[in-house]
């Protein structure tokens, strides 16, 4: 919190620049603020904050049941311990367009790079179930419109998600992001494409910077970063990843624990103390304060 060197608008001029520079751009998913540290720590681009991996955090399913308020408590969180850019999923906005507008501008204040916005109805689903359904093409427009009129800074990122594939076809998802493109999206997000070749059709028929899913368990292949680069994608996202490791570590934990009776046999796969607090800064810290209060108050009266 004290050791965060870059601005929100640093962030986000940042970010501009990575979607224009031509190469793939890795933004894993974060579960929460110490795990967007561990990210930049380990010399990842930027973080994501997935609306599911926000709503699993609250024991919630993924269906927009948790509200726009959670949504930008936890964008705050996240964007003020990492000088990366971190973007966040709003889902279909929270509402009606000006509630798209009001959920952008209180995302740029709390700091984050970008959003991105989708085309689904309410309530939502995953964009790798099936039985979604989506808004028609105009109801969308409407709401990037106001999702991009509500910001200030022009270098906050609208990234428009489309669920059409699974619902209408890949044609006409491609020409649904080519209105959204008209409507002002600065970054097209096509989910649960079903092969290479649809990658690359999306690709080579629109020219705005792209997202790529790379989410566990789902409708796409798990491509690699060389296969995105060469496909000519901007930006890869791992959105449930680290809150899966974590989830499935944690289980196996506790299941020693209650065979075993204790966590003797499972020290090497937890994070080191020491870890831990290089990770938070402590000995920072430390200092920080020690510079603050580094005299003596005595009775002595001064003049």
């Amino acid at each position: 919190m004290l050791f965060t060197k870059k601005t929100a608008a640093q962030k986000r001029e940042d970010f501009r620049d990575m979607l224009a520079d031509g190469k793939l751009h890795q933004f894993p998913g974060a579960f929460n603020p110490l795990c967007a540290q561990l990210i930049e720590r380990k010399g990842f681009d930027g973080v994501y904050v997935s609306g599911a991996v926000m709503a699993a955090d609250l024991c919630l399913p993924d269906v927009g049941i948790a509200n726009q308020e959670e949504f930008v408590t936890r964008g705050r969180q996240i964007a003020r311990v990492t000088d990366l850019p971190a973007i966040i999923d709003i889902d279909t906005g929270f509402g009606e367009p000006m509630s798209a507008a009001r959920t952008v501008r209180l995302m740029e204040e709390a700091g984050l790079a970008g959003c991105h916005i989708e085309d689904q109805i309410m309530p939502k689903r995953c964009g790798h179930l099936d039985g979604k359904e989506i808004v028609d093409t105009q109801t969308m427009i409407q709401r990037i419109r106001g999702a991009v009129d509500g910001r200030l800074d022009q270098n906050f990122v609208v990234i428009a998600r489309s669920d059409a594939r699974a619902v209408e076809g890949l044609d006409q998802t491609i020409d649904r992001m080519k209105a959204y493109v008209d409507a002002g999206a600065d970054m097209l997000f096509p989910e649960a494409l079903k092969s290479e070749a649809e990658f690359e059709r999306v690709r080579r028929e629109i020219s705005v910077p792209m997202l790529a899913n790379m989410t566990e368990f789902g409708k796409s292949r798990l491509l690699n970063k060389k296969e995105l680069e060469d496909l000519g994608f901007n930006l890869v996202i791992y959105p449930v990843t680290t809150l899966r490791l974590a989830m499935g570590e944690a289980e196996r934990g506790l299941d020693h624990i209650l065979q075993h009776g204790d966590q003797n046999g499972i020290l090497d796969r937890m994070q080191h103390r020491r870890d831990l607090y290089d990770l938070l800064r402590y000995e920072d810290y430390s200092k920080f304060d020690q510079d603050l209060y580094n005299f003596e108050v005595t009775d002595t009266p001064t003049n």
